[in-house]
């Protein structure tokens, strides 16, 4: 009797730990095995940031939540006198870099005259 309770608690207990470890394995700080190590004193002991990384970092660190989104920022639409500056600044580039490409091509036309394909064997 008192040996079927023992395999009954023993059948409860062993999946549930199971289940527990292999879910907290994936995790370092919920991991229940790496816990009781620790605790046994035969597991990795954690590990103090050095002095120059604990001051580096801000003590007011406001990280973001996971899950959450960020918070939208104000955009100031450009004035008429800003849109022009930047249509102008774009269309700039865009002459400069047709002007390269025009370059490119007349210097690999240039660099192929003379050459004949290789003949198919």
């Amino acid at each position: 009797m008192i040996v079927r309770r023992t395999v009954r608690a023993i059948a409860l207990v062993v999946p549930v730990f199971a289940v527990a470890a292999s879910t907290g394995g994936c995790s370092s700080d919920v991991n229940p095995l790496k816990a009781a190590m620790v605790g046994a004193g035969s597991g990795i002991k954690p590990v103090e940031a050095p002095d120059f990384v604990a001051q580096s970092r801000k003590s007011d660190a406001g990280y973001m939540p996971v899950g959450e989104s960020a918070p939208q920022r104000a955009v100031r639409a450009r004035n008429s006198a800003g849109q022009s500056a930047l249509q102008a600044e774009l269309e700039g580039a865009r002459n400069r870099n047709e002007s390269k490409g025009r370059a490119a091509e007349g210097a690999a036309k240039n660099a192929a005259q003379g050459l004949a394909p290789n003949p198919v064997e």
